[in-house]
This record gives structure tokens, sequence and C-alpha cells, in this order.
């Protein structure tokens, strides 16, 4: 007999706004206090002490325009953010400032989060869709230089870019860019090269969100339909369909693989949080908590597995809190 489902840890309440990004900041030194960072429709970012499950901070910075990514850049002091004033925010949060010390704009009015990937000490690449519908364009920080702008080729009807991974195989080796598309392809691209490598027609309806697991060499990837993509990355560098999984309800708005790559969580248009083991996508756990679609799930990077929590941010303006298989 299957354990029912259990319920959320904690809930946070607070936001007054439906929450649209989260991300984790735990696995600093003790007695470093492990931190939630939320992103809302109504422009702000909060800051949740998880010791409390209190707001420590809210941050202003997109003109109360939705923010819809979150990420810290090697340690909690410095916050990238992005939001629908179609600018990227870059804080520094040591000593419990609460600026901006930079940003850049991006001209691109879509929901495409950009990606962050760590080169070397102080130095990334970002990735983010460009000004022109079907472009991506990579930049280096904290420079701000430009690496170079992905284009597809003449007559590929990508459409725009709607979610984004950089990673590498390892530290030093050649950036690659995972790239999903309006029309339900993914596009893995060489970033030093700035040309595709391989394309795979994933979906029939826009890729929403994908995440990819550079040691297994395989991906995931869900839409608005009833189906989980599932696709690897062969030594050619070209990317075929491994197998797909039916849901029961359509719409996936988030896709994340936890750090351990054991399971994945999604969050669903039908207002519930799915959990899959990775290895065979075998169906784990529903968590029915939320009232209304759930924007976005986050795993903690906590060192301590016992400890490692799963956050769900939803429109019904509430985070629910999740300690699940924890112990595998």
């Amino acid at each position: 007999m299957a354990l029912p489902p259990p319920d959320p840890q904690f809930v946070l309440r607070g936001t007054s706004a439906p929450v649209h990004t989260l991300h984790f900041s735990c696995g600093g030194p003790e007695p470093d206090i492990p931190l939630l960072f939320s992103g809302s429709e109504n422009g702000l970012i909060h800051v949740w002490n998880l010791k409390t499950h209190r707001v420590d901070t809210a941050l202003d910075g997109h003109g109360r325009k939705s923010v819809y990514c979150v990420e810290t850049m090697g340690g909690k002091d410095r916050l990238l953010s992005q939001g629908r004033d179609q600018r990227i925010c870059l804080w520094d949060l040591a000593e419990g400032r609460t600026s901006v010390t930079d940003s850049v704009f991006t001209e691109h009015v879509g929901f495409c989060r950009c990606s962050l990937l760590k080169v070397a000490q102080g130095r990334w690449l970002m990735a983010m869709a460009a000004r022109s519908l079907e472009e991506v364009q990579i930049l280096e920080l904290p420079s701000k230089t430009s690496v170079c702008t992905l284009k597809p080729e003449v007559g590929a009807k990508l459409g725009m870019p709607m979610c984004l991974k950089l990673w590498q195989l390892s530290c030093g080796s050649q950036p690659v860019l995972l790239a999903g598309y309006e029309d339900g392809s993914v596009v893995l691209w060489n970033v030093s090269m700035g040309k595709a490598l391989s394309q795979l027609i994933c979906h029939q309806e826009p890729v929403m969100s994908l995440d990819f697991d550079s040691e297994k060499a395989k991906g995931i990837s869900g839409s608005s339909e009833k189906v989980l993509s599932i696709w690897s990355l062969n030594e050619q560098q070209n990317l075929q369909v491994y197998k797909t999984h039916k849901l029961v309800n359509a719409g996936i708005s988030d896709i994340t693989i936890r750090p351990d790559k054991k399971i994945l969580a999604t969050a669903g248009w039908d207002h519930r949080i799915r959990i899959f083991g990775w290895k065979k996508l075998k169906p784990l756990a529903v968590l029915d908590y939320h009232t209304a679609t759930v924007h976005c799930v986050s795993f903690s990077d906590h060192s301590n597995p016992q400890e490692r929590l799963l956050a769900a941010g939803s429109k019904d303006q509430r985070i629910s809190v999740w300690s699940i298989y924890a112990q595998t």
C-alpha cells in the first residue's frame, strides 16, 4: 500500500501576489541561515529566513513589474533578478544592503528566464532571450561583454526562445546551451562557435520548461500538453527522444531535477506538484496543496541530505515548502 502524500512542512504567506520564481541559498558554512528567495508578480523579491519562516528583506528593483527569475551568484550576498520591466538586475546584499549595483536591459518582452553558468572565480556567462524574437544573447558578467548572439538558420521557424539552460561537462570545458522554443523544439548550441549542433522536436506546443542532467547526458521538458518528453544527447552531440511520459492533466510551468539527480519535480497548471524518480521517470508522489496554478518549483542546496527541501510557488500567493525523499 502506497503511503499517502505528505502535507507541506510549512507554508510561507505574505507575498500579496502570485509567486513566479524561487531560489534557495542554504549550502553555506554554519552558522549560515538558510534562505529562500522568491520573485512575485508585484515586482518584489522576498528574502525568506527558513528558520523563522518570515521575510528578512523585501527588495524592490523592477518598478512593480513581475519578477520571474532570481539566482544567487556564488553566495547569498550577490543576487541576479529578471523582471517584466525588461531588466536583469544585479544586487549587493552584503552587510544588510539592498541596492541594485548594475543592470542589463534585455529589450525582450516574453517570459524566458535567463540562465547563468559560473565559468571562473567571479566570472559568469548569462544566456538571455534577445530583442530580435528568435535570438538568444550570451553575455559575460560582471563585465556585460557580449560573447555571441545565437541566431537560428534562415528559414528555421523556431519562434521565440521559451526556456534556456547553460551548462558545461566540466570546469574549463566548452559552454553549451540548451534552448526550448515556441515551435516545440529543443536546440543544442555551441556557445563558442555560435552555432546549432542539434535540433529535436519534443512537443507539439511551446516548450515551457526544461532541465538537463549533464552527468547522464539526459534532459526533460514540459509544455502545455499532457506529456513530459525525456531526451538524451549522444556522443556525436545529437539530441534524440529517449521516452515520453503521459500526464493526467495538461500544462507544466516548471521542471527541476534535484542536485543529487535522484528525483525531479514538476509544477502543474492543475495546481499540483508531481515528483518522479529521475532514473526511470517512475511517479513517486502527487503533492496537492495549492488552489491555483503552480508556477515554479525549486530544490534546496542543503549540504546535509536530511535537511533538503522542495519549495513551490503558486498563483494563489503562497509558497509551500516540503521535506520529501530526503533520505534517498
